[in-house]
């Protein structure tokens, strides 16, 4: 979280609120810091919006990292313009009372915008959050099986539910890490335009078939044999970022972009579609992410391969004779790793 690229200094004409060029005995320094910030990280929030009998939840995780002007808390040890970590924990929860939270980008562009406002010697608010993934509980989950059959008579074990009318519960919910939604927002004093960068992580796939990989090159190194049929299976994560966001509805585009991702991964739900490559496929999501929503810049997207080499049955002839197409092994590492960026031509990304 947070994390940035070593930089080197570069030529500017000094900041009138930058330090002085003195250390605390008087000397000219000799280095010069090129990036610094700070703040508090790792602070859980939840929200419960209680409108009638229906209640709301968001449970987040909020980071907040703030840049001065200043570098004199390093230099001289001058904390009079820090503005304290727990200061800023004390933030989030303050207008999380005061403002409702409705998105992880909203809250977050709220918390930046705050911390520029409210300090003149801050030069850059970063917010990150994660929303934890809870969903409201479905009716056909709180009904009890009895010899094999629901309460309302149909077979199953009345689990989950894919029927998209179904009766959802006011207020009790179910945690559903299928995956998690995260954001970074960076306001900067000097720029008009704020940074919005939305992303999925831990989104974890899988299909049985209609997936191969033949034609690679074929050299002395190679060992693997073309593969024409083939397990498919991976863990996106993926991150985008927003040129436009007045208007926008940030769940519902995140909520297209995860569709998206599965729906080019998987295919119709009856005939599936094919996968020559997991570049192909990333590409195809990516692709379609920039056509259905203009305010998108940005996308880049990582796919690592999650293998599951089949289990050689051929010694056990007498044990399962035939070939095998049933068993395999899960194997994590080593593993491929597939990304990709893709952008509208002429776009300046933070990606």
């Amino acid at each position: 979280m947070f994390a940035t690229p070593l930089r080197q200094p570069t030529a500017a004409s000094p900041n009138p609120k930058s330090s002085p060029g003195m250390d605390d005995h008087g000397k000219p320094y000799q280095y010069e810091i090129t990036d610094h910030g700070y703040g508090k990280d790792a602070v859980k929030v939840l929200h419960v919006s209680r409108k009638g009998p229906v209640h709301t939840i968001q449970e987040f995780e909020v980071g907040t990292h703030l840049k001065l002007y200043s570098k004199k808390d390093y230099y001289q040890g001058n904390n009079s313009d820090i503005v304290a970590t727990d200061s800023q924990k004390n933030t989030v929860y303050l207008l999380a009372k005061k403002h409702g939270i409705e998105s992880p980008e909203k809250f977050a562009l709220l918390l930046a915008r705050h911390f520029i406002n409210k300090y003149s010697h801050v030069e850059e608010a970063h917010v990150h959050v994660e929303a934890y993934p809870w969903q409201r509980v479905c009716q056909e989950e709180t009904r009890t099986p009895s010899n094999g059959k629901c309460e309302n008579g149909g077979q199953g074990n009345c689990d989950f539910s894919s029927i998209d009318d179904r009766s959802l519960h006011n207020h009790a919910f179910v945690f559903t890490p299928t995956a998690f939604h995260y954001c970074d927002v960076v306001v900067r004093r000097t720029d008009p335009k704020q940074t919005v960068i939305t992303g999925i992580k831990g989104l974890r796939v899988l299909k049985t078939t209609q997936s191969s990989f033949v034609n690679f090159v074929n050299d002395e190194f190679r060992s693997l044999p073309d593969q024409y049929d083939r397990i498919f299976s991976t863990v996106v994560d993926c991150s985008w970022e927003y040129s436009d966001t007045e208007n926008l509805d940030f769940l519902r585009a995140w909520q297209t972009v995860k569709n998206i991702i599965i729906r080019n991964f998987a295919g119709d739900p009856q005939v599936g579609v094919s996968s020559p490559s997991v570049q192909h496929t990333l590409y195809l999501s990516e692709r379609q992410v920039l056509d259905v929503l203009p305010q998108v810049s940005v996308i880049s997207m990582t796919m690592p391969n999650k293998h599951y080499f089949n289990f050689d049955t051929k010694p056990f002839q007498k044990i399962a004779p035939g070939d095998n197409n049933e068993v395999f092994i899960p194997v994590d590492k080593p593993h491929g790793t597939i990304y990709a960026q893709l952008a509208r031509k002429n776009i300046n990304s933070h990606l």
